[in-house]
């Protein structure tokens, strides 16, 4: 992990920021505060809130999270068991809070998304349930969907069930923290078989086909003291992933529970076609780290993309250009019968989103229906009822929040180089001739080639448009011709040999 902080550079660099982020706000309708009578039904449910009757206080559940979380969706505990494992995961009972067809319900379904803005969050829930009431934090009773897994020597779910309870997380735990316990032999035996586990989850991914990028991913931070803003890289660490795979199995098991039920939401997207598969191909051939797609030792592209390492020019560019490979992603519901499509393809199966209910509106439907059928009785009229209400809700969500991050880091990354123009820096070219201003030159064999491309500069981590005769996965040197904070724009161009002054 990199943290970028913004220079100082002067009040009018401050106040540049500062405004132009007040300005996403706007842009982006992003409301100041929880309105007043959602906030108020949402306190009265808290007030009135009971717990479930099974108590199942006596696991020792742990959350696992970046550091500074306090939403806190899950909590989970690994146990050997004959043949195999055991693994609980409590999910927060959000529903219990939320009356439906009530104001809070009707705002939860405006909002569709926690979203995350670079001067704070802009939450689903008020902060008094996302935060507290709801939060499965250390110490404290709290109503769960409480799922159970039994799983064999592989790591393959022999069975799973999920039921309301009664739960008390005994520790917040960090992700850095996690891996600085597994990496130092320090580790309980839940965090230890969260790794043995993980693993294991991760082999039966790869047989199955699935399929993941390895992108660093960029965030937007605010230090709560000083109000400076930083862009920060994210390069996630094993004991993510490892988590990720419980999260994963949890959102496959609801997918089945669903399916064989014939009521739910499924998260569902295509595999590539084989015009992308060949593009890709070609890419990576290009770029001299040939996929073998057919003939003796040749293996699906989640295979090939594992292989990968972000950290290396010519790898780093043909991740970028996998992002071609991830593209439809929907929510299907479905009410009497099986949907046509049912596959995550990334995923390798059947999927649903399901542990995430204080971030994410989906997860609610999905965890009554899941609930309801594994204990037998009928699904809940209103989630029956609004089900394929759900998957335009959350596609409208999901663009809001797509456009307001990239804006956010754009705009971020205007400011860090600003104060930097003419400046020359080292950089990887990712893609070559796919920008929006198009146009060609002549390269130095007096070959025409493109004359727009994406780079990446190594320091700060700042995608951007280039201009100039560039090679996808070479390092070049990129001169920073502008920085536009307001409409949020950088611009380089390839610095030619001995024209770097």
């Amino acid at each position: 992990m990199t943290h970028t902080w913004i220079p100082k550079g002067g009040d009018d660099l401050q106040d540049g920021l500062a405004g132009a982020l007040a300005a996403l706000r706007e842009e982006f309708k992003i409301p100041a505060g929880y309105p007043a009578e959602p906030l108020a039904e949402a306190i009265d449910a808290i007030r009135a809130h009971a717990l479930p009757e099974w108590d199942r206080t006596d696991l020792e559940l742990v959350t696992i999270d970046p550091a500074t979380s306090t939403d806190l969706d899950q909590a989970v505990l690994l146990q050997r068991a004959a043949g195999g494992y055991t693994v609980y995961y409590a999910i927060a009972d959000v529903p219990s809070f939320v009356s439906p067809g009530g104001a809070l319900d009707a705002e939860c379904r405006r909002r569709g998304l926690t979203l995350y803005a670079p001067d704070g969050r802009i939450p689903l829930h008020p902060e008094e349930i996302s935060e507290d009431a709801g939060s499965l934090l250390p110490g404290m009773d709290r109503g769960a969907f409480l799922w159970e897994f039994a799983l064999d020597p592989e790591g393959a779910v022999t069975r799973a069930s999920v039921r309301r309870a009664t739960v008390r997380s005994r520790a917040k735990l960090s992700y850095r923290g996690v891996q600085e316990e597994i990496d130092g032999g320090r580790a309980t035996e839940c965090l230890e078989l969260l790794r043995e586990v993980g693993l294991k989850r991760i082999e039966l991914e790869r047989r199955r086909g699935g399929a993941s990028l390895k992108l660093p991913a960029q965030v937007v931070e605010q230090d709560p003291v000083t109000g400076a803003y930083r862009l920060e890289t994210e390069t996630p660490l094993p004991v993510e992933d490892w988590n990720a795979q419980i999260s994963l199995m949890t959102g496959m098991a609801a997918a089945t529970i669903m399916l064989e039920a014939k009521v739910g939401i499924l998260r569902t997207m295509p595999p590539p076609d084989e015009h992308s598969l060949q593009t890709f191909a070609l890419h990576a051939e290009a770029l001299g780290k040939p996929w073998a797609r057919s003939g003796p030792g040749s293996v699906s592209y989640g295979e090939y993309l594992r292989t990968l390492d972000p950290a290396l020019p010519k790898d780093l560019a043909i991740v970028h250009a996998a992002a071609s490979l991830f593209r439809g992603a929907s929510y299907v519901a479905f009410d009497g019968e099986a949907p046509k499509e049912t596959v995550q393809a990334a995923i390798g199966g059947a999927y649903a989103h399901t542990t995430a209910p204080l971030r994410r509106l989906v997860d609610r439907w999905v965890l009554v229906v899941c609930e309801a059928v594994c204990q037998g009785v009928p699904v809940p009229d209103w989630a029956r009822q609004s089900l394929h209400d759900v998957p335009e809700l959350m596609k409208t969500a999901d663009q809001h929040s797509a456009r307001l991050d990239r804006a956010a880091i754009d705009t971020v990354e205007a400011a860090l180089l600003r104060h930097r123009i003419g400046e020359v820096f080292d950089a990887v070219v990712i893609s070559v001739g796919n920008g929006k201003n198009g146009g060609t030159a002549a390269g130095p064999d007096g070959r025409t080639v493109p004359a727009t491309g994406t780079i990446q500069l190594m320091e700060p981590a700042v995608t951007a448009r280039c201009t100039g005769v560039m090679e996808a996965g070479t390092r070049i040197k990129a001169r920073l011709d502008s920085a536009d904070i307001a409409a949020r724009t950088v611009q380089f161009s390839a610095v030619q040999d001995g024209d770097a002054g």
